[in-house]
């Protein structure tokens, strides 16, 4: 066996390839259902790797490892605006396009359970984000799982402790580590960075959904744009962008 042909081999057989690029479906002929397929899978695969870094960023930060946790940080940044690069793919695609094929699409990126678990560990503890899925499903279970657990911004407040600041005290603290400007206060621009890319891909999201359906019943039953809305401009870690107008 060449040295060529054992390289591909093992790239292919390494990646999985033949699953992988068997797995995009579309349900009907119409053109760009595949790039439709192709993208929001690609979110899925992001969404997982994300949960894989945030996992890493809570036990960095409950450790106080300042140096993987500022690296895991800027690599979650950069996956959002991955994220959110993909969505300039999807703008490609015209509202007609869409529409040819959007009635038989059977669900919506509303249901991706993965991305009510980034949720969850961003803070999001209302109690609604497992409701989507069925009693007993695997999903609902991850949710619930994940809600039981500190959020980052808890394991954020004992990393602080570690360091000398006092959590319980947080405005105090957060005003004392801005004034350090050390390695402290570049963990918190890095979760401020992390939640401003957030929102920004949840913006460019509704405003895709505004462009391709406009004021339409979204996909998966929802009120479309009006619910996304609703989602967005609500940072995650909302003491650290309220210390920035000397708020309590």
């Amino acid at each position: 066996m060449s040295n060529s042909h054992s390289a591909y081999c093992g790239y292919r057989d390494y990646l999985v390839l033949e699953t992988l690029l068997d797995i995009q479906k579309p349900i009907t002929e119409q053109h760009d259902e595949l790039l439709f397929v192709v993208v929001h899978q690609s979110h899925e695969l992001w969404f997982k790797e994300l949960l894989h870094e945030l996992d890493a960023l809570q036990v960095t930060l409950s450790k106080a490892d300042s140096g993987p946790a500022l690296r895991t940080l800027r690599r979650a940044r950069a996956i959002f605006r991955a994220l959110t690069a993909q969505i300039d793919v999807l703008e490609t695609m015209t509202s007609e396009q869409f529409d040819a094929f959007r009635d038989q699409l059977v669900g919506s990126g509303f249901y991706s359970a993965q991305f009510r678990e980034i949720e969850v560990v961003l803070g999001r503890r209302d109690g609604t984000a497992a409701e989507h899925f069925p009693e007993n499903s695997p999903e609902r279970a991850r949710i619930r799982a994940r809600a039981g657990e500190p959020t980052l911004f808890d394991a954020f407040l004992a990393y602080l402790d570690a360091k000398g600041y006092a959590p319980h005290d947080l405005p105090s603290a957060l005003h004392g580590l801005h004034s350090d400007d050390g390695v402290v206060e570049q963990i918190c621009q890095g979760l401020v960075d992390l939640d401003q890319a957030f929102q920004e891909w949840q913006y460019r999201h509704v405003v895709l959904v505004q462009r391709v359906i406009g004021n339409k019943i979204g996909t998966g039953g929802t009120s479309g744009a009006e619910f996304l809305r609703k989602a967005i401009f609500t940072p995650s870690f909302p003491a650290l962008w309220h210390i920035r107008h000397g708020e309590k």
